[in-house]
């Protein structure tokens, strides 16, 4: 880059060295200051909404999940079934063979302070997702961009899937880091795919990349992915032969074992459906709307991504996954994450997009409702079922999903009758060179 160009990109006011040009910036304190107060807000919010060490709902009250994964490793060093019934805490294991081999170094975690270090290394990796969402946007990693994410990483922490996901101890924001970093990588990469691939060898939902790359003409990728994915089940099956027999032969198929479908927070379409007529949604008529769904939002996300939006279509993608999926927890809605670094990223050029991000904010926010003394929930869609308006809060999520899809088509047909050089958003650099290009 040239040095006309380094001065520009140190004079855009993000302090984040975006190569952003526009006459409407923010401020460098002002943003500097807004992060601050966004970041304790949030956790200030996170701490006193709800008593922190309320049982089974308090941030530091929880690792339910997390201490399943432990006894799933814990199951495979000790030789012991995986599928044969409810596991520790009484739940059922619904992960993949080789996901628990994984899980094995969690179980070498002394159990005293494993609560504490996981919750610290997902605080960490979703710093890291931030970082690399900034990438992808085309900044330069410095100490400022960091200590931003840090500051966002803590304001997203009372989004409820990101509080959700600590609360338990889940690894959808590693998983979200292995696909983030996948698609950050060059086109032509010859690992690209291998991030994707593990992601769904332990939960299987990321799959649905596989099908993003395949739309996108990334074969090589997608093959990688698929490749990566078929040697983990060989792993498992070698390593975990009775386990991977069970799993892959029957368990794989009994989406139900995970909840009841009706459960609010089942936040998929098939949970939308469940959620309305009172029982399990039928699969000929949840099935062929999740599949224009995802056909929908794969043409979208094509779109987007040849306008060089790549980011913004890799939220679409994340959040079709979890629409589209059976059974889809809230906190499988992560996505929201990268959507609102997009969103900020857009906000730092014309400021009417923080009128957006707050619209995506607070109805996917962590807020709790305390039924009684020692009964509480976190989550509008798990709001009080007596409440008039239970039918749109139960479905939060999708109604979300429904909007910003609608908006995502929008855009795109907007694009497409507008030429090239005029539909360049004013956050989005006439010549920024692809993150993969520039040797991530």
């Amino acid at each position: 880059m040239t040095r006309a160009g380094d001065d520009a990109m140190h004079a855009t006011t993000t302090s984040l060295d975006s190569p952003v040009k526009s006459n409407r910036r923010v401020q460098p304190v002002v943003l500097t200051i807004a992060l601050v107060v966004g970041a304790i807000t949030a956790v200030v919010l996170v701490l006193t909404t709800i008593d922190p060490w309320f049982p089974n709902i308090g941030i530091f009250a929880g690792s339910a999940d997390l201490h399943v994964y432990r006894d799933a490793g814990f199951r495979v060093q000790h030789d012991l079934p995986l599928y044969g019934g409810p596991v520790l805490l009484g739940h059922l294991y619904t992960y993949t063979p080789f996901s628990a081999l994984v899980f094995v170094p969690a179980a070498r975690i002394p159990a005293n302070w494993v609560d504490e270090f996981v919750m610290a290394t997902n605080m960490c990796l979703l710093v890291v997702c931030i970082v690399l969402c900034w990438r992808m946007l085309g900044y330069r990693l410095t100490p400022k961009l960091v200590g931003a994410s840090a500051l966002l990483a803590l304001c997203f922490t009372f989004l409820e899937p990101i509080r959700t996901t600590l609360f338990y101890g889940q690894v959808n924001i590693g998983l979200m880091l292995l696909v983030l970093w996948d698609f950050s990588r060059k086109d032509d990469s010859r690992i690209k795919g291998i991030g994707v691939g593990l992601a769904a060898a332990i939960k299987l939902t990321p799959g649905y990349f596989v099908a993003y790359s395949l739309a996108l003409r990334q074969w090589r990728a997608a093959a990688v992915a698929v490749g990566t994915f078929v040697a983990s089940i060989a792993v498992g099956w070698l390593v975990l032969p009775d386990d991977s027999r069970a799993y892959w032969t029957e368990k794989f198929f009994e989406a139900d074992r995970v909840a009841f479908p009706t459960h609010p927070a089942n936040q998929s379409l098939r949970g939308v459906i469940a959620h309305l007529i009172g029982h399990q949604a039928p699969g000929v008529v949840w099935f062929p709307l999740a599949a224009g769904i995802a056909l929908l939002s794969l043409y979208v996300s094509v779109r987007l991504h040849r306008d060089g939006e790549r980011l913004l279509a890799l939220a679409l993608c994340g959040m079709t996954a979890a629409a589209v999926s059976p059974f889809s927890w809230s906190h499988h809605w992560i996505w929201f994450v990268p959507l609102l670094v997009w969103i900020a990223h857009r906000a730092l050029s014309n400021p009417r997009w923080w009128l957006a991000g707050v619209a995506i904010y607070l109805p996917a926010a962590a807020w709790s409702w305390q039924y009684s003394d020692d009964f509480a929930v976190v989550g509008l869609f798990m709001y009080p079922p007596w409440w008039s308006t239970i039918d749109i809060l139960m479905n939060i999520y999708m109604i979300m999903f429904v909007f910003i899809l609608a908006g995502a088509v929008i855009g795109v047909r907007r694009r497409a009758a507008t030429p090239r050089e005029s539909f360049r958003s004013p956050g989005t650099p006439k010549r920024l060179t692809t993150p993969g290009s520039r040797g991530q």
